[in-house]
Formats: structure tokens, sequence, C-alpha cells
């Protein structure tokens, strides 16, 4: 009779007593999970710990923490009747976190969610955490640091028991990938793999208790934790890994490490890797290893992961060329970002610059702290376009006709553009209130439901003030709610304030009768409204209205705190939303039609609206002020690939990168690729498999897009020399 420890050690765990907090469950369980669960090596065989066992998984996820599947216990008890019984009660109980959400969750911000407008909260986010702790200072730092504290906090000792737990946990996997590892040595016929193996079992006589003391035990170390934790985002992978790099003078053996980790990364989807950047005093931070790094995207011509290289004002000659070098690839790698707006950014949230200034990526763009908070949650999205359907249709849903949202008011009663454009405002208001409402209530049960007491251990504050890590545990917990849609929204609004009540072209009922149409019998109105100045061309009324509606979110998004003790933020990341969000999305004053899939992509113009060069879509983009966006506040352009060709191209490309930067820019990220490759691409996928374009926040295969994303591609404007 097979016992449940070994179909899922995990479950096992957390069940062993139920009179405990969700905490130390999950620390046991972690524990109990580490001493059963099988260990492997990737294919380039690195260390890679996975939840899995030969009978599958319950479906514990490392990076979410606990979150059970109910599917796959369902499977577990049908291929173990006798344990049915038992499985089936482990359901009942965890079924407790989606339940409650189901009854706690704002009803308004549900219905809002199904309309198209937005979400808010409903997945644990990605997160960076300081792998750094592990593979500097090893598990014995953090247990001292434990030591430290927990007399300070006599009710939560729970908590610094769970804590422990994970850490004990970490070491019993690296004595497990010693012995594994030995064994593996011993085996080999391989003279290279067997080399290797032995070199790590040596790695893991110190890591991970203790810190590296070179570039293989350093990687050894960071694989372990960093799979442990669900293979998310490295973050400030060049700055923590220095210190065992600069004690290794074996560079073949460096670069093979690198190229092994890429593979890893590549075949695990991992997320976002963060290179260079500034200290608080203005220093550059780029090393060797930045370099190294660069060229390993440019040898193995992955679109994963996504790529973010901090530049400033004293960002060396040497590291711009050498990102034009990588971007010449077409790989949309690295995305730029500019610590002159950033730091600035968190800054004004309270952020020291000593910590401002140790920012990375997760996820697409969201933007954390390494080590120190938990905030590139991604909160949740608002869809400024149906925010501006509603404010139309009077809180009506145009695609359902059901009331959605906050009544505004008939429009055809509005005198004024001033009166329609506060409608607006007021719609955009109610949404974001309840998606950052839905959020928290969404993120309130995660911290009382889903402890993480791994991460716990890997992010600063926590272990100080006894509290997980989504329990207010970090020392930085803001939100991020993001916008989608911006360019079409001020392109409608500029619209409807020219046509409507300056010129008086057309009446507020003439509009209205032909969005409800679809413009169909409208065709003159249609081609007037849709041929009207757009945002992204440097036209100062369009930028100021679309600027107006974003800083209106942010106001709003600001004067929300978050559960977790920090204030809401906002950004644009579109990831491969934009074109959904069209979907479910009526007919609009910038000439859109019902369903229509072309979206604004980013906080540039909706595609194929930006008519006057590149140099006049980054003005109008600078309209915004970018010390407001602490997320990823998302530019992008598509370029020729006959631009990166030559040294002039190459020169000119950074010319516009650093005016934008120096004109308050945030963000920049590319796709370097011919018009020609993109329309063969759509007619013959099968000749373009390594076709490789920035979506929004990350690159993918442009044969692997749906139909809609890649025509919002194709439509977006190129830039030659």
């Amino acid at each position: 009779m097979t016992n449940l420890v070994q179909i899922d050690p995990f479950l096992y765990g957390y069940f062993l007593d139920e009179n405990l907090e969700h905490g130390e469950r999950v620390g046991l369980a972690l524990l109990h999970a580490a001493k059963n669960i099988e260990i492997r090596f990737s294919r380039r065989l690195l260390p890679e710990t996975a939840f899995e066992t030969k009978y599958g998984s319950a479906g514990y996820t490392p990076s979410e923490g606990l979150r059970f599947c109910n599917e796959n216990i369902m499977k577990l008890a049908e291929q173990f009747p006798e344990h049915k019984e038992t499985l089936l009660g482990y359901i009942r109980e965890l079924n407790v976190f989606s339940g409650k959400a189901r009854v706690l969750c704002c009803e308004s911000a549900e219905k809002l969610d199904r309309a198209g407008a937005g979400w808010g909260g409903g997945w644990g986010g990605h997160s960076n955490p300081d792998y750094g702790r592990i593979v500097n200072f090893g598990t014995d730092y953090i247990r001292t640091i434990i030591s430290e504290n927990r007399d300070k906090h006599p009710d939560e000792a729970w908590f610094y028991r769970s804590c422990s737990y994970a850490l004990d946990a970490i070491d019993v996997f690296g004595e497990r990938y010693r012995e594994q590892a030995l064994i593996n040595a011993e085996k080999c016929e391989n003279t290279a793999d067997k080399a290797f193996f032995l070199r790590m079992a040596k790695a893991f006589e110190t890591v991970p208790k203790k810190p590296a003391y070179d570039f293989m035990s350093a990687m050894c170390s960071f694989m372990l934790i960093f799979a442990l934790d669900g293979s998310d985002s490295p973050g400030r992978f060049d700055q923590y890994m220095y210190p065992a790099y600069s004690k290794t003078e074996n560079k073949e053996e460096i670069l093979d490490l690198l190229d092994r980790l890429w593979d890893y990364f590549h075949d695990h989807r991992s997320w976002n890797f963060c290179i260079s950047g500034s200290d608080e005093n203005g220093n550059d931070e780029t090393n060797e290893l930045t370099y190294d790094i660069l060229a390993m995207i440019r040898k193995k011509g992955y679109n994963t992961p996504n790529l973010t290289c901090r530049v400033h004002r004293n960002t060396p000659d040497k590291l711009w060329n050498a990102i034009v070098d990588t971007l010449a690839t077409g790989t949309g790698l690295p995305a730029l970002y500019n610590d002159d707006v950033v730091c600035a950014a968190l800054e004004k949230i309270g952020i020291p610059p000593a910590d401002s200034h140790d920012y990375c990526m997760n996820g697409c763009n969201q933007i954390d702290i390494l080590g120190k908070s938990h905030m590139g949650l991604e909160d949740g999205e608002v869809a400024f376009a149906k925010c501006l359907e509603f404010a139309l249709h009077n809180g009506t849903d145009a695609m359902s006709g059901a009331q959605i949202s906050v009544e505004t008011g008939d429009p055809r009663t509005f005198m004024t553009y001033e009166r329609f454009e506060r409608a607006f405002m007021d719609q955009l208001a109610f949404v974001t209130y309840n998606f950052c409402n839905s959020a928290n209530t969404r993120q309130h049960l995660r911290g009382v439901f889903e402890p993480h007491p791994l991460r716990s251990c890997l992010i600063a504050g926590c272990l100080e003030k006894g509290r997980d890590y989504r329990n207010g545990g970090p020392l930085y917990n803001h939100g991020q709610i993001l916008a989608e849609g911006i360019a079409d929204t001020g392109d409608s609004l500029y619209a409807v304030k020219k046509l409507v009540y300056d010129e008086k072209k057309y009446t507020m009922s003439e509009l209205l009768d032909a969005l409800d149409a679809d413009f169909e019998g409208y065709e003159q109105l249609h081609h007037d409204f849709k041929n009207c100045e757009k945002f992204g061309n440097d036209i100062e009324e369009v930028d100021k209205i679309t600027a107006r509606a974003l800083n209106r979110f942010f106001t709003v998004l600001k004067r929300n705190n978050t559960y977790r003790g920090g204030v809401f933020t906002g950004g644009c990341s579109t990831f491969n939303r934009a074109a959904d969000y069209g979907l479910q999305t009526a007919a609009l004053p910038n000439g859109k039609r019902r369903g229509e899939p072309l979206l604004a992509d980013s906080i540039a113009a909706t595609p194929g609206r930006d008519t006057n060069g590149p140099t006049a879509q980054i003005k109008s983009v600078l309209k915004f002020n970018h010390t407001d966006a602490c997320s990823g506040f998302v530019f992008q352009n598509k370029f020729e690939k006959k631009m990166f060709t030559g040294e002039k191209g190459k020169e000119s490309f950074i010319a516009l990168a650093k005016a934008y930067f120096a004109g308050g820019g945030q963000q920049y990220t590319v796709t370097v690729v011919s018009p020609e490759d993109l329309l063969a691409a759509k007619e013959h996928p099968e000749n373009y498999r390594n076709l490789i374009v920035r979506v929004g926040g990350y690159s993918d295969y442009f044969v692997n897009l749906e139909e809609e994303l890649q025509d919002n591609i194709i439509e977006r404007t190129f830039i030659d020399v």
C-alpha cells in the first residue's frame, strides 16, 4: 500500500498537525517535501528542484506558496482509493481561500471585470527575493537574524518556526544534491559531465549553509534557491553574483555556467533579469559580468528571460554599444530603464535613495526593490477605453447593454466638453477604486491563508517585524495598478471636444447614434472622427487631454492604501492584453469599431496613428510626468532592421534613446525587424519560427501570438534613418 508521504509529501506534511498556524504548517510541509520529493538536474546538469513525484503533484506552486489544485488532488484520490476520503477532506479545507474570496470580493468589481474594464487582485504576483542572501551569506546567517528578532515578537513564535523549517528545507536539498551529484559522477561515462558533477558535489559541501567561494559554488547556491522559489525573476544578478565572479579566474568555466543557466531560464520561462544601474550617488555599477550576460543574450538569441538594463546619465559608452549590438539581434532585449526617473518616482512615495537605487524588475516589467519589497505584484489593470465607453453610455456596457458602472449622466444633455470630460474622469475614478478595493480584499485573504515562509527569509523586514512576506512584512508594500488604452482614450476625448463642442460639426446625439450603429450608415462621421488629430504627433491639445486622463488615474491610485501597508501606484505594462481589451470594447470616437483588437499597446500612440515621426511621438509621450509611474511605464518603438547594421544607424538610436531619457522618459523597449518579415511570417509561419518581437513588457515568437496581437504589432509605426 502506497502511503501518503510517497504520493505527495508536501500535502502530507501540511496536514500532519491541523492545529498549527497556516505558516507553520507550510514550513513543516516544505521540510517534509525536501526530505522526500525526487530531486533532479536540468538538461544542462544544474540543480532543478520541482515539487513533483512519480505520481504527479497536488499542485503546490513554489512561487505562489500554498496553492493546491483541486483537480490534481482528485486525480490522486482516484488513483489511490485507499486514501480517497483523506484526500477529499484535504480539498474541503483547502477551499477555504477560494470560498472566502467569492464571498468577500466586491460584487461591483466582479461585474467590471467580466465587462472587460480591467481586474483587481486574484493572483500572487511576481517577486524579487534577495537570492544574494543565500549566495553570499548562507542559511546560517539568516538563522542569526531569526535569533536576534524572535524574542522581540513572542506572539509570532510560530512565524519564526515556519521560517526555520524553510531554511532547514534548503539545507536538506543542498545535502541531497551533494549526495546525488556524487552518485551521478560515479555513473558518468562522459569525462566532462563527471568532472562537472564532482565540482558540484564539492560546492554543496559549503553551500547553501555557508557563503559561496567561487562562481561554481555561487551558481549551485543560486540555482537551488531560485528553482525552489519557482524560477521567477532573478533580479540584480550581476550585482549579487559579482563577488563570487570576481574570485573566479577560470573565465571559460564562468561562460560555461552562464550558458547552462540561460538554457534553464529559457526552458522554464523565467521572467525578468536586471543588469547594471547606479548607486545613490550616481556612480555606475556596470561590471564584467554585465557584459558577459549581454554577450550570452547575443549568443543564445532566446526571447526569455526578459532582460532589463538600467541606464543613467553616467552609463559608459561601452555599455551603450553593447546594448545596441544586443538589440540588433532582434530579440527585443534588453528593455532600457532610466535610473534618473525611476528612482525619483520611487523616492516620491517614500523610498530612500539607498533603496530606490536597488530597484529591479519582475514579470514583464513591474518594479520591486531587490529583497526589500512586495510591490511588484501587479495588483490589477484599468482599461481606460472601457471607462470612456461607460461615460458615453451613462455607465452601461455597450457590448452587453447591462448597467455595469456608476451613472454619470446622459451625454446628450452635456452642454460643455468639460462636463463630458468630468463624466469620463468619474468613471475612471470609480473603476480604479473598485479594482483597488478588490485587490486589497484578495491580497488580505492571501496574507491570512497563503503565507510564504521561504520568501519571508529572503525579504528584508519580515524577520525583523515577525510578519510574513504577504502580510506586511517587507520594508515596502506599495501596489501597482496598470493602465491600458491610454492613447485611444485621449484621441477619443479630443475628437469629441473638437468635432462636437468646438466646431459643432456633429451633435452628441449623432455621435452616440453612430457609435451604437458601429458607424454603419455614418461613413462621413466615421471618417472625420477617425482622421481627427491623434496622440503621438506632438499636438499640444491632444497631448494635454491624454495627460490629464493619466494624471487623474495616478491621483486616484495614490489616495488608496494597500492592504499590505503602502499606497497604490500606476504604470503601463501591456503584456498581451491590449488586443483583448479592444475585443471587449464597443465603438469609440477615435474611429475604433466594435470589438476591433487594435488598441494602444503602451504609453505611446495607438498603433499606426503616429504619423509625424519618432521625435514628435517622443515629445507627446514626454507630456506625461514619468515620475508618477512606479510600475513599468512602457514606451516602445519598432525599428527597421537595416538601421542597426551600420554605425550611423546605431549612433542614431543611442542619440534618440539618450534624448528621450534626458527629457524625462522612464522606459524604452524596441523591436528590430523588417516589415516584410512580419507580413511574411503571418502568411507563412512555418518559415519564421524564430522571428522574435517585443509584445509589451516581454518578447515572444511572432508566430506564437494570436492573430489579433500579430495585427496590433504589424500596425505599429516603423522608424527608419
